[in-house]
This record gives C-alpha cells, structure tokens and sequence, in this order.
C-alpha cells in the first residue's frame, strides 16, 4: 500500500499505553521491554563517553572557541571539501531548524517545507513562534519536489494580493524523510537548480543523515550535499552522540551574524566543548558513517523478514526507520515485549507501524524481534 500524496500520518511518541509497563515497574515473570520505537533511546557511544571522560578537568574558552570544537570542524570542512563553510555545534534538532530558518529570513518570509516536515508536524510551531510561517507542500513520499518548490514562489509572485502573503524564501528539505525516505542526487541536484534560479536558500534537516548516506538507495557523498545546500546540518544526537547537531553553512549571505542567532535563541552553549569532543569523535576516524551503517544493516534485516512473511509496508524506507503494516492481533503481541510506534491504520484489521533502528541497536534483539513476526 502506497502513502497518500499528502502524507497524513500521526506521530506517536512510542507505542500505545496498552504495549508499555507502568513507569518504574516490571511484572514478575516479565521480561524487560526491548525498544525500537526511536533512535535515541540510548546514551551514546562509549568512545564519546571515554573522550568526554578524559577531558574532563581541561581548562578550556568556552562557546565552542574551543580547540575540540575547531578539530570537529576541521574533520567536518575535510569531508564537505569546503574549507571556508561555517561549522557551528547546537544541541538539538528543533533548536538547529529554528536558528537557521531565523536567521535566514526577514520577518514577512516564509519557509516551503513538505507537510510531513519537522518543522511543521512536530516541534510545537518552534518556527512560527520566530514569527515566519511554514508553507507546506504535499511532497511525495515525504519529500518536496522542485516542481512543487516552482509552483508556490511563482503562484506567489503572480498574485496580485502578493503583499498580503508570507513570501515563500527559503525551502527546508528532510533527508533522509521523517518516514525514511531519502532524496537522489538528481533530486537534490533538480531541487538546488530551482532554488538558484529563484533565489531560495536550500536547507537540509539531517538529524538522521547518518543513515540516509548509509542508505543503498544513496548515490551522493556530504561533499555532493555541501555543493548543493546553502545550509544542512549534521545529526548527532540519533546517531551516536549525548546530543548535538553540526550547522554547516556554505553561504556567505547565511554566514553573516548566526552566531548572534545562535545566542539569541539560547544555541550557544557555555561549555561548548562538550559538543565538539562528540563530533570530534565521530569524525576522527569515520566512526559516525560505521555505527550509521551498522543501523541499517539491521533495518534492511527486518525489512526483510517482513517481506518474507508477506507483510507490506506503507512507504519504501531503505534506512533505519522501517513501517510494516501489520495484522492488529500481532501488534497486540509484540507489544507485550516491544516497544514501537503506532503509525496510522490502513483498515480495520491491520495498522503501519514504525520500527527504528539505531547505532546502538543489538543484533541479537533484532533477530528476537524477527523471530516474534
């Protein structure tokens, strides 16, 4: 079964009450629940902990004037072949959308997102409440097209009313989806063009970008993302980090002032190291891309198993986050010892649900989870 072109899906933040045990408590007899309903449901990899341990009692400037946070981004400019891109660490993903998105428009613009965006669907109107609207699109399978991007800056363009409506200028773009989906080059490529030629900042949410590029499906490189986006970040806290996310910016016009942003919107953090030994360490040696990997080799595992079972699935997810459609009598079951994410019936009889791998998925929790379908 096919997403609908508009995307009406529901964002539940685990599976339903009836698949979890009371906070704090573990029927006897029962076994601890397994959770494949996010992918930050762990700490963070135990090389961050060790580095973070080790230099802990190093006296250093702060707010990322830091030389953990200035080897990050060495690392990071290495990678993007950039070495004049900005590289700036926040802590989370809604506090990097929202800084970059107001910082980079005027307050009568507004930002072209698909309607099953982030910023649209599930950071509690974080963008408007900086005063710039989301224009949605319907997207295809959660990602904006360029024709869509065309349509609304010259639908706008064409109204007589024009400055009466918020004008679209700047397009934010997911990747990989908030369903899994992830974005070709040629996409990408066509995306940018019409972006250029109209004079719209492309800015791309990789929270998960980890394992979009781990993705079979992906035929692009960060360099290829850092010659096509005007901004993108780089997703740390569901893929190996406490928390944190690298700002990339390539465009002169975007560099100007962010950090003034940054503080402004409570971005700038005092102990700004904390963030740089994360990417530091992610980045040294390519652990970042290795633990990215490992998560959806074991997602094309379930995805596998699925499928030998006959079950469908609501949109064809190649990364970490998998959603079957399953017969309700089974989700019963599974939710007894796992813990998943409800996604949205598709009759009376069967429902899509999410399940997400992460860096720190067991394979042996995998395999159990497979052998339960």
């Amino acid at each position: 079964m096919g997403l609908p072109r508009g995307v009406k899906i529901r964002y539940n933040s685990a599976s339903s009450h009836k698949n979890q045990h009371p906070k704090g408590a573990l029927t006897k007899g029962v076994k601890h629940m397994i959770r494949f309903e996010c992918d930050y449901g762990e700490g963070a990899h135990p090389l961050i902990l060790e580095r973070l341990a080790a230099t802990n009692m190093e006296q250093t400037a702060g707010y990322g004037e830091d030389p953990h946070c200035e080897a990050a981004r060495g690392y990071i400019r290495e990678l993007c072949r950039m070495p004049d891109a900005d590289v700036h660490f926040l802590v989370g993903g809604t506090q990097a959308n929202l800084a970059v998105i107001a910082a980079a428009l005027r307050p009568h613009q507004g930002v072209i997102a698909a309607e099953s965006g982030h910023i649209n669907v599930h950071e509690t109107g974080a963008v408007e409440a900086t005063g710039h609207k989301v224009i949605t699109v319907a997207g295809e399978e959660g990602k904006v097209t360029a024709d869509e991007i065309r349509v609304v800056y010259e639908s706008h363009w064409k109204d007589p009313t024009h400055e009466h409506l918020a004008q679209p200028a700047m397009v934010y773009i997911s990747n990989p989806s908030e369903i899994g989906t992830v974005y070709t080059l040629a996409e990408l490529e066509e995306i940018a063009k019409v972006c250029r030629k109209c004079g719209l900042p492309l800015f791309m949410d990789g929270a998960r970008l980890g394992y979009g590029l781990a993705c079979e499906l992906c035929d692009y490189t960060l360099a290829d993302i850092a010659a096509l986006c005007d901004v993108f970040y780089i997703g740390g806290t569901k893929v190996g980090a406490l928390f944190g996310e690298a700002v990339v910016i390539t465009s002169d016009t975007l560099k100007r002032d962010f950090r003034y942003i940054m503080k402004q919107r409570g971005g700038m953090l005092a102990k700004g190291r904390l963030l740089g030994i994360q990417f530091e360490t992610l980045f040294e040696d390519g652990l970042y891309f290795r633990i990215s990997e490992h998560a959806v080799r074991l997602a094309m595992k379930l995805r596998a198993a699925c499928a030998a079972k006959g079950y469908s699935f609501l949109v064809d997810s190649r990364t970490n986050q998998q959603f079957p459609i399953l017969p309700n009598g089974l989700i019963e079951k599974l939710g007894e010892r796992y813990s998943f994410a409800l996604w949205q019936p598709t009759d009376a009889a069967h429902t899509a649900v999410r399940f997400c791998t992460s860096w720190a998925t067991k394979e042996e929790h995998l395999d159990e989870l497979v052998a339960a379908l």
